[in-house]
């Protein structure tokens, strides 16, 4: 009952997912990333325990079609899994079961997966990946929104809409983006919004926390409000969104 993209970007190895369905909550299950060594989503029947375990499998260096191999051979249930994956040489594997519920299918290439069940039609899936390929020119964040909005007039989850999510990572264990639209009427137009509010004060904050690299980060009390004035400004002269 829902569709995916599971990408990797090559120019400086952060992992994306972006997810909606006609179910509850769907950011809360199906998303799973590990900077620096992979991301993936499960889905149809969803198997939680893929998350945890394929990210472990992934970070110990296993490649995403024997991460792929790994969960269905434990699994008794996976004729009714869908799971998609992308590792850290952006190599792709996916998996969709006999008994997922149609239309359903999956469609990847070099960095770039994208997995549906219960759509309307295999026109969902091609509409995004097509979407996601045509906008490299875009930040990675929006790419995602641009291509999940894609599928969406293409048919998208053929019971409808409720919720949706999007989770970017780049080196740190932590998400540099994280947004969800649980319940709601309009879900991906949700994310856009929430979205357009990110680029301001978030940001900003967001471009100082501590990482790896600088474990104290910047806490200025100056020099973040500074930061955060110039990208509200930036935002007003463009508009905001996407």
């Amino acid at each position: 009952m829902t569709w995916s993209i599971v990408a990797r970007d090559p120019a400086d190895g952060s992992y994306g997912v972006a997810v909606a369905s006609r179910f509850f909550a769907v950011g809360a299950l199906c998303p799973h990333i590990r900077p620096g060594a992979g991301a993936l989503s499960t889905q149809a029947l969803i198997n939680p325990t893929y998350g945890p375990r394929g990210l472990a499998l992934l970070n110990a260096g296993y490649g995403a079609g024997e991460v792929l191999a790994e969960m269905l051979a434990g699994d008794a249930g996976r004729a009714a899994r869908q799971l998609h994956i992308v590792d850290r040489q952006g190599r792709v594997a996916a998996h969709t079961g006999v008994d997922c519920i149609g239309w359903c299918g999956h469609r990847g290439d070099e960095n770039l997966s994208v997995a549906g069940n219960m759509l309307a039609g295999p026109e969902v899936v091609d509409a995004t990946f097509a979407a996601f390929r045509q906008a490299a020119d875009r930040p990675f964040a929006e790419r995602f929104l641009m291509a999940m909005q894609a599928g969406e007039a293409a048919g998208g989850d053929k019971r409808g809409r409720q919720s949706a999510c999007l989770v970017i990572h780049t080196t740190e264990e932590y998400p540099a983006l994280s947004l969800r639209a649980d319940d709601h009427v309009n879900p991906l137009a949700e994310l856009h919004r929430l979205y357009g509010i990110s680029r301001g004060r978030f940001a900003a904050f967001m471009s100082f926390l501590p990482t790896r690299d600088n474990p104290c980060g910047i806490f200025d009390r100056a020099v973040i409000e500074a930061e955060v004035a110039r990208r509200e400004a930036l935002l007003a002269t463009e508009g905001g969104g996407v």
